[in-house]
């Protein structure tokens, strides 16, 4: 999709006559009107609509030469021309014509005005005045109207009017009620979103002169509210994980050991991410919350029926042993079932790929790394982690029977 709208902008801009700019839709509809992210550049000393198109042009300019930005444009012009027709209001008040009466007029006759409905063979008709298209093409047609003056006279406009060929913007946009120009641009290819806010930040800091400011707005406002929480989630995603398996293996020792062995999963899906080339967007991180729980199940099956070998008498070491064992090839083939399921996820084309892969990577590389290493590091997390859950057992057994021996110690089971 980039490559494609480079080479359409291209080829629009070879277009003289008009701005022409080719733009993807916005991911969320209704946030913005183009993908990549929105700026508004403000005027906070009233500059004039010269001056702010020239500041915006600047920073265009500036935006599409850093490397992590591309497609950078602003529609914002101040030479549109329009025309301009300036009331000589003194002397429409002494011939007697009211300023209303010429704006009506010139609403009837230049553009159109509705007067009513009426029904007819059963139907209902709008009514709507207006001069013909042969008489309202011209700048020259302005001249032809006639205002009636308080008198009952016909006045031609040209007596109270003048009528000036000028440029000025289009439309004069506000953004909180300061005077703006909306700045559409996105990530070039190698970089997230965030990096390239973070880059027009650092370019309208370096090249917006004194009095201009700039807000966000549409998506990217939204993603600058809600960084920095993606530490949050994945810490909450690893407690609620950690929580579940407490009230599984009534420990709090054994369950991190179990989540322990995801850490080799994220380094997969990490390393997934970067060879395949994708960003670590938020599609990733959605597909890395998932993959917490998945690569935590090769953790559960092997250490629950390590526990059960330890409580049926065999040593530590020898339970982990058996447990990986007996439980290799029911781990090996879910993962396999699973990791087989994400190929489509990772080679899909066509709309929303980029989504789909950015979330299938992450879960694929995961698996992979999971499954292949993983089962090499449960065993031994679990020796550890079971071992220092027995000692810690035994110091508290041997502080029980000491306190119960010296009753009229209070403090040495304390101490």
């Amino acid at each position: 999709m980039f490559s494609a709208l480079t080479e359409v902008n291209a080829l629009f801009r070879q277009i003289a006559a008009a701005n022409v700019v080719a733009f993807n839709l916005p991911p969320i509809l209704g946030l913005g009107n183009a993908a990549g992210f929105e700026l508004q550049l403000q005027t906070l000393s009233g500059a004039t609509p010269e001056d702010l198109a020239a500041v915006s042009d600047g920073l265009v300019i500036a935006a599409n030469q850093n490397p992590a930005l591309a497609n950078v444009y602003t529609t914002y012009g101040a030479e549109t021309p329009q025309v301009y027709l300036k009331l000589d209001r003194e002397r429409a008040e002494t011939l007697g014509v009211s300023i209303d009466d010429i704006f009506s007029a010139l609403q009837t006759t230049m553009g159109g005005a509705y007067v009513n409905d009426f029904n007819r063979f059963g139907r209902t008709w709008q009514v709507k005045v207006q001069a013909d298209a042969a008489d309202r093409k011209g700048v020259d047609d302005i001249f032809r109207v006639r205002v009636r003056t308080a008198q009952g006279d016909l006045v031609p406009l040209r007596a109270v009017a003048d009528v000036q060929l000028i440029t000025a913007p289009s439309s004069i946009v506000r953004y909180n009620n300061l005077r703006s120009v909306t700045v559409n641009g996105g990530p070039a290819p190698g970089y997230s979103s965030g990096e390239a806010i973070a880059a027009m930040q650092a370019v309208a800091a370096s090249t917006l002169p004194p009095g201009f400011a700039y807000e966000w707005t549409g998506t990217a406002l939204q993603e600058k509210a809600a960084a920095g929480q993606t530490g949050y989630i994945l810490g909450l995603a690893f407690v609620f994980a950690y929580l579940f398996l407490v009230g599984l293996y009534e420990s709090w020792t054994i369950p991190v050991a179990a989540l322990l062995s995801v850490v080799v999963g994220l380094f997969g899906a990490m390393a997934a991410i970067k060879l395949s080339g994708l960003d670590n967007d938020l599609y990733a991180q959605i597909g890395i919350v998932v993959l917490i729980a998945l690569a935590a199940k090769n953790a559960i099956l092997i250490i629950e029926f390590a526990m059960d070998q330890r409580r049926q008498g065999q040593e530590i070491v020898a339970a982990a042993i058996e447990a990986a064992r007996l439980r290799f090839r029911a781990v090996m083939m879910t993962s396999f079932a699973f990791i087989a399921g994400l190929v489509p996820l990772v080679i899909a084309t066509g709309a929303g790929a980029a989504t789909i892969r950015a979330v299938g990577t992450a879960v694929f590389g995961g698996m992979v790394a999971a499954s292949f290493l993983g089962i090499f590091v449960i065993p031994g997390l679990y020796v550890s982690f079971q071992t220092l859950r027995e000692r810690i057992k035994r110091l508290s057994h041997k502080r029980e029977l000491v306190a119960a021996e010296h009753p009229d110690i209070p403090n040495i089971a304390a101490e």
